[in-house]
């Protein structure tokens, strides 16, 4: 028996429609609404309840299948994936990750600054080695416990950022409401040893292990929009992933 979904949307938001749907059913997930083996309504069936086309639908059950949330079997339809795991390596910023886990994040705004464009922050946003491009650097707790050290670049332009508003809000939440609409990443995970630098911001001893994550986020037209570079303390911090069989 399919399991019926109470989705809202806002066609006025610059927020595609698909990822809106993608979004709350993901969402009905987390939060055990659609339980493991729930079963989905047929794509026709929901474009119709929604209003939508096919296409969006098929769009949305799509982006949640290849972030391992759903599946598809041959007689059976689009179930909620078993057993699933709390948190996933998805194209999510850590501050999305914290309040969806029921963490307080907050951020203290290190430095903000236009900088030239070495080689290879050049290279891999797309830009000319030396041109101005925007350099973050943020602190990121989960409930006044220092979590992440966050190091990030962006072509100028893309979103209206301040100290103010990073510090309140995450940076893919910002760079989505001003339409920015991202859509894969590049992502390597890895470890080394805390630095004396990195040790004393993150309240750890020098040469403690770190989680090291480097990410590039591309948008719909295969632009890059935001490189990351972030440590992690892995006394704190884990990362799951979701395998299904193809």
């Amino acid at each position: 028996m399919s399991t019926k979904l109470g989705i809202e949307l806002d066609r006025s938001s610059p927020v595609p429609l698909y990822f809106q749907v993608a979004e709350q059913i993901a969402e009905a997930i987390r939060t055990g609404a659609l339980a493991p083996g729930a079963r989905l309504d047929n794509e026709i069936l929901l474009a119709d309840q929604l209003g939508l086309s096919r296409p969006t639908i098929r769009q949305a059950i799509q982006y949640l299948v290849d972030k391992g949330l759903l599946v598809r079997k041959r007689g059976v339809g689009t179930q909620v994936v078993h057993g699933q795991v709390k948190r996933s390596v998805e194209l999510t910023s850590l501050h999305d990750d914290l309040r969806r886990a029921g963490q307080e994040p907050t951020t203290r705004v290190l430095s903000l600054a236009s900088v030239p464009a070495d080689e290879e922050i050049a290279r891999v946003l797309g830009v000319t080695p030396g041109e101005d491009v925007l350099r973050l650097e943020r602190l990121r707790f989960a409930d006044a416990e220092p979590l992440a050290l966050l190091h990030n670049w962006l072509p100028l332009g893309l979103a209206p950022l301040t100290a103010d508003n990073l510090a309140e809000r995450g940076l893919y939440e910002l760079l989505r409401g001003a339409g920015v609409q991202m859509r894969v990443a590049n992502q390597r995970i890895g470890a080394r040893a805390a630095t004396a630098a990195e040790a004393r911001l993150l309240g750890e001893r020098r040469g403690a292990p770190l989680l090291t994550m480097v990410r590039t986020t591309y948008d719909d037209q295969g632009r890059a929009v935001e490189h990351g570079s972030h440590v992690y303390r892995a006394t704190l911090y884990t990362l799951e992933v979701t395998l299904i069989e193809r």
